[in-house]
This record gives C-alpha cells, structure tokens and sequence, in this order.
C-alpha cells in the first residue's frame, strides 16, 4: 500500500507548503491543498514556442471554463486554503474576462501572478489588470535579440512588445520575473539575459533549461544543449548569482538529460502542486495528460477540488512510494525524488510507472544521455511551431531569413 503525508514522520522542512497547510489544518487535510495553484485558462496564443509546455492535443476556446465556472473555482480554492493563484495558459490575455476573473481572485483574497508572453497586452490594461488587484507579472522571453527572439517564439516584432510591457509593469510598481527558457539556439546569449534582466528591473530570473515533454519533446533534435554548453551556463549562473546577490534573484534548472538523479518532479506526484487545465481537469503536473491510460477528474464533474485532490485515482497512483518498481523502492533517495517525473518516464520508456530514465540507476539512462549527445552536435535545427493543427515546420527560407536579418544582411 502506497505511503501518504499522513504517515510519514520526518519533520517537515519550512519552506515546504504542503507542511505549512497541514499545520493549518486546511479542508484537505491528507495531503494538504497547495499554497499556489496554477490555472492554464486557455491554449490559446498569438506564440508558436517549439518548447511550449501546453499538451500536443491543445484545448479549443469551445472548452474552455466560462468566466462564472472560473470565478466558481477561484472562490473554492480560497476557501480551501489556497494562498496564489497564478494565471497562465496559452496567453491568459487572450481571455477577454482576464480583468475579472484577477479582480474576483482579489476580492476573495488570492494573491494573483500573471503569467504571460505580455504580446496582447496594452498599457491600458494592464492597468486595469493592476487596479483589479494583480499582484506580480512573469513575462517570458525567447531570447535578448529580437531577431533571435522572435524566430523562437514564432512571432514578428514579439520581443520589442516584451521590453515595453516589463517597462510599463514597473512603472506600474508591480514586482517582475523574467522567464528564459534556455537551449541549444540561445544559450549564447546568457550572459545578455541576465544583464537584461537587471536593466529592466526584473526581482528574479528564470534561467530555465528546457524540459523535454510534449511540445519540447517534439523539438528536442533542435533543441538539445551540449554538455559544453551546460557547464558553461553553470558558471555563469553561479557568478550572477554571486554578484547580483541582493539585485536579482536566479534560479536555475538543470535538462534532465544531464542530471545523475531525477528531481523531485512538481515536489512529487501529487503532493505540492495541481493546475487546472483550459476544460477544467485537475492535473498533477503540466504533462500529465500526456500519460495515456490515466483519467483526470473535472471541476465540473460532482466532486469538489478537495475530493479530487484527496480521493481520485489518477492523483493517487503515483503517490508515495508504494508504486515504485526496482531500483526506486529499495533506494535510499525514495522520499527525496519520489521517483522523478512520471511524464518523462511514459515519454521515454512508455511506461509511466518505470525509473524516471534521468536517474543514473535507471537501465534507459546512458541510452537517453547518449541520444541527448548525438542530438545536441546534430546540425537539425528547424523548429515544429505549436500550434492547434499539430505543430507547424519551419521553412528552411523563414529560417535563413531570419538568420540574414541577425546578420544585417
């Protein structure tokens, strides 16, 4: 029988929000509603980023949550316990209920993030988004240059729009983090990211490696750094991080394919973290969908968030240790892992409930960390643009284009 938080005795750490809930005695008291909760209210996007974290199969606008069924889930999760609520998608300004649905997280007294590739957004309303109670803004950047940039995210002029609106949301005095996904075509601009970063007045930085599901999985071939390029990385983080102490916060994600453990995936299969997708299933993680055979119980069925996070099957199939085949059960780091990421252990040995191929016990990790070599000294690098038809290519011509534009040809 699978462990819970209910019987494991080690002293909880104090960061750890799932503890600090319990202590609290929230209405899910098992396991302990999430501090954050993250809501992907739409699929929808003006970007066509190749590492999107969104499913392959992307929710259409005809399913997504009304805004009342959305206000509905905020007022529960307040109610439950939750403290932060962050709004992402897609583009949750796509949404044109964006103001209210921030103003009802307000008014029920969630702490809102805006998670956003900041394009839809107008100076306007991100006032208004301000006025209605938004309490942080994470803007996403592909790259420091624009032509760079903007070849990424799929999208002309994309990065310029990126700089104004991280201007307007200091202006604006809301605390900013800069998100920079990182891989084999921009990594070589670090350094400029970081300095970016500080010139925009950003509190923290993402420096975060590409994970390799879904979307990114897809693009891997173009998208994998070199083991050169990730000790590099490495440094210049550990210097940033020393010199802008006090400045800017950096944190960093390793790939997964250069790890010689997993990480503790989301804090552990359902144990710190659920989001709600665009249709209102309750997931464990982003990627989840992505496990064939699993199904995801929605706020709109009979159950309440509480019900789904305590009681329903696919929460609990992997959680605790229980599940775990050989070498995970017998290894010492069991409770510290919880046996990495399900998501990545479907992907890449088909099976949800093997070791996640990241670990160095794993018998699939010198595979994949061979496959992650070959890949990243491979000269594929055409992106397959996200998108609700199944993923774009990019043209060779586009490509070169942009590439003469960086070059000023």
């Amino acid at each position: 029988m699978s462990d819970t938080l209910a019987d494991n005795k080690t002293p909880p750490g104090p960061s750890d929000g799932l503890a600090v809930l319990e202590s609290r005695r929230s209405a899910a008291e098992t396991y302990g509603i999430p501090l954050a909760v993250l809501l992907e209210i739409t699929h929808r996007c003006p970007l066509q980023c190749p590492y999107c974290s969104n499913p392959v199969e992307l929710d259409r606008g005809s399913t997504e949550l009304t805004t009342g069924e959305w206000k509905k889930v905020l007022s529960e999760l307040a109610e439950l316990g939750v403290l932060q609520i962050h709004f992402s998608g897609g583009e949750p300004t796509a949404r044109k209920d964006i103001v209210e649905l921030v103003q009802h997280a307000s008014d029920v007294g969630l702490y809102s993030n805006l998670i956003t590739s900041a394009v839809l957004l107008t100076k306007d309303k991100l006032a208004a988004l301000a006025d209605a109670g938004l309490s942080h803004v994470q803007i996403s950047f592909q790259g420091n240059e624009p032509a760079v940039a903007d070849r990424v995210a799929g999208l002309k002029d994309a990065h310029r729009k990126k700089l104004e609106v991280a201007k307007w949301t200091r202006e604006l005095e809301m605390p900013l983090t800069v998100n920079a996904v990182m891989h084999r075509q921009n990594l070589h601009q670090l350094p400029d990211i970081i300095q970016m970063a500080v010139d925009l007045d950003a509190d923290r930085l993402e420096v975060a490696n590409v994970q390799y599901y879904g979307w990114a999985l897809k693009n891997r071939a173009a998208l994998m750094p070199t083991i050169a390029q990730i000790e590099e990385t490495s440094r210049i983080v550990e210097e940033a991080q020393a010199r802008l102490k006090g400045t800017l916060a950096i944190d960093y994600v390793v790939p997964d394919y250069y790890a010689l453990r997993p990480k503790k995936c989301m804090g552990g299969w359902g144990r710190q973290f659920f989001n709600i997708s665009p249709a209102g299933k309750v997931l464990p993680c982003h990627a989840a969908e992505s496990i064939t055979g699993l199904e995801f119980e929605s706020v709109r069925s009979n159950h309440s968030i509480a019900w789904i996070w305590q009681n329903s099957e696919a929460f609990n199939r992997y959680r605790g240790t229980g599940w775990m085949p050989e070498p995970c059960k017998s290894c010492e780091f069991r409770e510290v892992d919880y046996g990495g990421c399900r998501c990545q252990a479907f992907a890449l040995t088909g099976d949800a409930g093997n070791t996640d191929p990241a670990c160095a016990l794993s018998p699939r990790h010198e595979e994949i960390f061979k496959q992650a070599e070959r890949e990243s000294a491979a000269s594929q690098n055409r992106f397959l643009y996200r998108n609700f038809a199944g993923g774009t290519l990019e043209t060779e011509e586009s490509r070169d284009n942009r590439q003469d534009n960086r070059n000023g040809a």
